[in-house]
């Protein structure tokens, strides 16, 4: 029966080949002659597995922008807006190193069974979540698993496909990735309006339970797949949680004061005050353990000094910031301003997000045939910023044809520009380093994220009440933060409505010139790395 099931790798090619490759700083040794491949319905099935657990993750990263509005009516939330999508991000990037050095040092299928397990605990705990809070730790503790889900399925793959054969399985599940991207919005629209908001974190159970149940029975890492032999004491230095521990605490106090200063309480209090200082020094104290752990660092210095990293680095966070504030907020544009249900908003995103995953797969090939990154870098962002101008002029009753076609620009401009720093950093690193520079360019990324849908948070509601007191004075703050967005239409009268989607409109487009910012900044950001070519790296790669 295992005979039938499993297929040895070839000798000649295993003589010939290097069969090795690198993730999450765990060197990955592919199967030779003394083991063996699955293959037929057993392969197919852990890949279903693996394309499974992509499009959980894919899904927990757009599904929920739709549902917003929905979930602040519901929870009367409106200031926490900001902790739904900055709570999974912000876990999501801190122990994006942690599990893979976890991978690394433990058991590959305990490890990975282990992140779904937390993923789907999240998940649960979103669905059925009593109040606000309990959403937001729920978002928490699923971005966590959700930082070992994905680098797991591609250290499974390794172990499943000979080299040769593993870039179609990556670009599989890369393909999966980008598919999901853009159905997510849609089906979070669809169960909002047909069913509840809660079926966006219950549709990970049916998915997941399967995927991580093939896993557990199916996939049998070979035997050489042996956990790195180290003392209790490296492996917890080389998890770095003490860095984590801080780097989460000093985004709780910054996400808190985004979510307090000016609405709950004034940017004077002690509170908030206290919590930008606490912000302050906790993120020094974060960077001094990053310079004290050295090479085992969640971000190594050595690597994060080349002015290639930082570049790219410094370019995605920006350019990130502005792409999840822009996805999270113009939802709440269309079913706030223009009236929209949850589906259709999903629907009128899709500009936005198809052309995105469209043009991020055509630079990720053109980058190989022109080699200067800066010219994509600069592109990109340059269109980005001009659709986002653009979405700043919206307002009320503005027609289809400007909401629409603002998005052309933003998905053109995105796409063009956010594969680029991850090629380029790679690109231009030693071997031995790709799985750490990977690691930091992503940190930056989903750190953007997670930084600046806060900040939108923050100005959004501080220009909201500000504009409020003009347009409809007689309407209280808590009033209006109390009532969803999807709900404004039918809570007010003709004549107060018109003064509340006055002030919306005020906060929306604070938001909006903080992304336009953002992409101008990420345009800024492109000339801190060198001008130079893949092509000529390559070249010299070759050579020596």
């Amino acid at each position: 029966m295992a005979g039938k099931t499993w297929r040895s790798t070839d000798t000649s090619e295993s003589n010939e080949t290097s069969n090795s490759a690198t993730e999450g700083n765990k060197e990955i040794v592919a199967p030779t002659e003394h083991n063996e491949y699955p293959h037929g319905a057993m392969l197919a099935v852990i890949v279903m597995a693996l394309i499974l657990t992509v499009t959980m993750v894919a899904l927990d990263m757009t599904i929920v922008a739709t549902a917003i509005p929905h979930i602040t009516d519901e929870f009367q939330s409106l200031d926490q807006v900001g902790w739904y999508g900055s709570a999974f991000l912000m876990t999501l990037a801190t122990f994006q190193s942690t599990w893979g050095k976890l991978y690394k040092y433990s058991n590959l299928k305990s490890a990975f069974l282990l992140s779904g397990v937390i993923f789907e605990v999240g998940s649960l705990l979103c669905a059925t979540a009593p109040n606000s809070e309990a959403l937001i730790i729920g978002r928490a503790i699923a971005g966590t698993g959700a930082a070992g889900m994905v680098g797991g399925c591609y250290i499974i793959i390794a172990f499943i496909a000979p080299p040769h054969e593993t870039p179609v399985y990556i670009g599989l599940l890369g393909t999966t990735y980008g598919t999901m991207s853009v159905v997510g919005p849609l089906l979070g629209g669809v169960f909002t309006d047909k069913a509840t908001w809660r079926w966006c974190f219950y549709i990970n159970l049916p998915v997941g339970v399967p995927a991580l149940a093939i896993i557990g029975l199916v996939f049998r890492p070979p035997a050489h797949a042996k956990p790195t032999s180290a003392s209790w004491r490296e492996v917890l230095l080389q998890l770095d949680l003490l860095g984590a521990a801080i780097l989460i605490g000093a985004l709780i106090c910054f996400l808190l004061d985004m979510q307090w200063g000016g609405t709950s309480k004034s940017w004077g209090s002690a509170e908030v005050v206290c919590l930008l200082v606490g912000w302050g020094l906790l993120m020094t104290l974060f960077g001094l353990v990053q310079w004290y752990q050295g090479e085992r660092a969640s971000l190594v210095p050595r690597i994060l000094k080349q002015r290639v990293v930082a570049g790219v680095s410094l370019f995605i966070f920006f350019l990130s910031g502005a792409n999840f504030l822009l996805q999270y907020y113009i939802p709440i544009y269309f079913q706030a301003i223009a009236g929209m249900s949850a589906a259709r908003s999903g629907i009128s995103n899709l500009p936005f997000i198809v052309l995105s995953s469209a043009f991020g797969a055509i630079s990720g090939i053109a980058i190989t045939r022109i080699g200067y990154y800066t010219i994509f870098l600069a592109t990109g962002s340059i269109i980005f910023t001009i659709g986002a101008a653009f979405i700043y002029t919206l307002d009320i009753g503005s027609p289809s044809s400007h909401y629409l076609g603002y998005q052309v620009m933003l998905g053109v401009g995105l796409g063009v520009a956010v594969q680029i720093p991850v090629i380029t950093a790679q690109a231009f690193s030693e071997p031995g380093d790709i799985a750490a520079v990977t690691a930091i360019v992503l940190w930056f990324q989903l750190m953007g994220g997670t930084v600046f849908v806060s900040c939108a948070q923050a100005v959004f509601t501080n220009r909201l009440l500000a504009a409020l007191s003009i347009y409809a004075p007689h309407v209280s703050a808590e009033t209006v933060l109390a009532v969803g967005a999807p709900d404004l239409q039918g809570h007010f009268s003709e004549e107060t409505l018109q003064g509340v989607l006055k002030s919306y409109m005020t906060g929306l487009k604070a938001a909006f010139i903080l992304g336009t910012v953002l992409c101008g900044c990420a345009f800024l950001s492109v000339w801190v790395a060198p001008i130079k070519s893949l092509k000529k790296k390559a070249t010299t790669t070759m050579v020596e």
